[in-house]
């Protein structure tokens, strides 16, 4: 392993809980560890690593690109995950509204059912 995967390792497990990466490692197999390896080290252990920006507006930003591409299926894994980077509901609804303004209503509507839903599980505790 890599300097650069062991950082991306204990970033990706610091923002999206033990929990998460242990069920993504499980699913890994031969066809998609490349895959996995690639964002473990670009991701995780160059962007998300870096400390030019904090947790929280990483994750706000990861949310606005996220709705604004219409990369809807990662957007309750990063609501989940700003239980640990800091983003409140209140920057998030700020990052999604400029994603109205700037992407397109429709997709920020999306994303904030979305994120409404997952509040709503983690509320719950599921």
């Amino acid at each position: 392993m890599t300097d650069r995967y062991q950082a991306g390792m204990t970033t990706r497990r610091a923002v999206l809980g033990d929990a998460h990466v242990d069920r993504a490692e499980a699913a890994k197999t031969a066809f998609d560890e490349p895959f996995q390896d690639l964002i473990t080290q670009g991701a995780w252990g160059t962007v998300w690593a870096s400390d030019a920006i904090t947790d929280r507006e990483r994750s706000m930003l990861t949310l606005a690109l996220l709705a604004a591409l219409g990369n809807f299926d990662e957007i309750p894994m990063h609501i989940r995950a700003t239980a640990r980077t800091g983003a409140s509901k209140s920057d998030v609804i700020e990052a999604f509204q400029h994603v109205a303004i700037y992407a397109g209503v429709p997709r920020a509507n999306h994303a904030i059912k979305l994120a409404k839903e997952t509040y709503a599980e983690m509320e719950r505790g599921t």
